[in-house]
């Protein structure tokens, strides 16, 4: 996951962030098996697969994966998700974010992002921006 935020060209929003961060360590997966079979079983991405495969090494308690796909095997292998928008959700609540529309809005302007407006509308309820 992290070469695809810090080793892509022309940068994206984040990518400096990600590459100087002295708080995040990058961890190479250990069993390679699992990674090849979410590849060609599940048919996940390379950042996906390594992601679920390190959680479960891991036994980590929660993993940031908003693919659908990833999202549904990374459940069903017993590993505990939220998206991008559950951690806006989160930060709100903690008080570390003013506002999620804004941050919901520029998401999908800018980028590949897609919320349906059912679950768009859920999380303005949600942070009390409706």
């Amino acid at each position: 996951m992290y070469r695809e935020l810090a080793d892509i060209e022309p940068p994206v929003p984040g990518t400096l962030e990600v590459q100087t961060a002295s708080w995040l360590e990058v961890r190479a997966v250990v069993n390679r098996e699992v990674v090849e079979r979410l590849q060609s079983e599940v048919r996940l991405d390379p950042g996906e697969s390594e992601a679920i495969a390190l959680a479960l090494e891991l036994n980590a308690d929660l993993l940031l994966i908003d693919e659908r796909r990833g999202r549904a095997e990374a459940d069903r292998l017993g590993v505990k998700i939220t998206g991008l928008l559950g951690l806006l959700v989160e930060a709100k609540q903690k008080n570390l974010l003013v506002a999620v529309k804004p941050l919901m809005d520029a998401l999908i302007a800018t980028s590949d992002f897609r919320v349906s407006s059912a679950l768009y509308n859920r999380i303005l309820d949600l942070v009390d921006e409706a």
